[in-house]
C-alpha cells in the first residue's frame, strides 16, 4: 500500500464541488471555511485516508489524478477541459514511446495529460511562444511529476517545427492552419495532427489547408457534456452544461 509521504501532493476531498490540491508538510497547516487540517497528520497514512478539521468538519485525503492536476494548475490561460482532452488522446494514439509535438503550452494542461500518457519512454515536445506562459507552465509539470517527459522549446511553430519522424502534433493556437504544412513535415507516416480551435473560421482555414496536402481521415467534432441528477424519483439532467468549449479537427498523414 503507497502511503503519503512529506513533500507528496494529495487533494482534499470535502464534497463533490470543493476540492483542494495542496502539499503535505510535517507542521503545514491548511486554511479553509471549514477550519483547518493539519497536513502533518497524514504523513505514513495511505491515500484515501480521512482527517478532521478544527471545526470538526472531515477531509478525505485523494491520490492527485492527472485530470485534478489539470483542473487546479497555475492558469494564465484558458485550459482544455478533460472532455477535450480524453478525446484528443484517443484520437491522437498516443501511448507509451510516443513522441508528440505540442504548440502552444500554455499552462500545460494538455501537456500533462501527454506526458502521463507517452511515458515512462516517450516524449512530448511543446512549444511556446510567450515566455511567461511557459514560465508557469513549467511550475505546473515540475509539481505534477512528469517534466522528465517533456521538452519545452520556446519558439513560433509557424515559422517551423525543428522535431522530426514524431507520431502526433496537437496545436492549441490562433493560426493552426498555418502550421499544417510544419506538421506534415514533422510527422511520420500515418502520423495523426489535430487542433482545438473556439470559431468555425479558424476550423475551416485549418480544414482548407489539411486538403491541400496528402491527409486522410480529415474531421471536425465538437463535444459537449451534461451531468444529471441521481436521486429517488427526482433524477434528470441537469439545466447547466458544459457546452461548446471548442472545436477539435483532427487528419492522418499519408505518404
Amino acid at each position: 500500500m503507497t502511503v503519503i509521504g512529506e513533500g507528496d501532493d494529495v487533494l482534499l476531498y470535502l464534497d463533490g464541488k470543493r476540492t483542494y490540491l495542496v502539499r503535505v508538510e510535517e507542521g503545514g497547516q491548511f486554511h479553509t471555511h471549514k477550519g483547518y487540517v493539519e497536513l502533518g497528520e497524514l504523513i505514513g497514512r495511505p491515500y484515501g485516508s480521512s482527517l478532521v478539521s478544527s471545526l470538526g468538519v472531515r477531509f478525505t485525503a485523494l491520490r492527485p489524478l492527472v485530470r485534478d492536476r489539470i483542473l487546479k494548475t497555475d492558469r494564465r490561460t484558458q485550459v482544455l477541459y478533460p472532455k477535450d482532452i480524453g478525446y484528443l488522446l484517443i484520437q491522437l494514439g498516443v501511448g507509451s514511446g510516443s513522441r508528440v509535438v505540442e504548440a502552444g503550452t500554455g499552462s500545460g494542461a494538455l501537456t500533462m495529460a501527454l506526458a502521463d500518457a507517452v511515458r515512462p519512454d516517450g516524449m512530448v515536445y511543446s512549444y511556446e511562444i510567450n515566455p511567461v506562459f511557459q514560465r508557469v507552465a513549467a511550475g505546473n509539470i515540475e509539481r505534477s511529476g512528469l517534466g522528465e517527459y517533456v521538452e519545452l522549446r520556446e519558439g513560433d511553430v509557424t515559422q517551423g517545427i525543428d522535431v522530426a519522424d514524431v507520431d502526433a502534433v496537437v496545436l492549441d493556437l490562433a493560426v493552426p492552419w498555418l502550421v499544417v504544412p510544419h506538421a506534415y513535415e514533422a510527422l511520420a507516416g500515418g502520423g495523426v495532427f489535430a487542433s482545438f480551435s473556439p470559431t468555425i473560421e479558424q476550423v475551416m482555414k485549418t480544414t482548407a489547408a489539411l486538403d491541400g496536402l496528402p491527409f486522410v481521415e480529415v474531421g471536425t467534432i465538437e463535444l459537449m457534456l451534461r451531468n444529471i441528477t441521481v436521486a429517488e424519483n427526482k433524477t434528470r439532467p441537469q439545466t447547466r452544461m458544459l457546452g461548446h468549449s471548442g472545436y477539435i479537427t483532427s487528419a492522418r498523414k499519408i505518404l
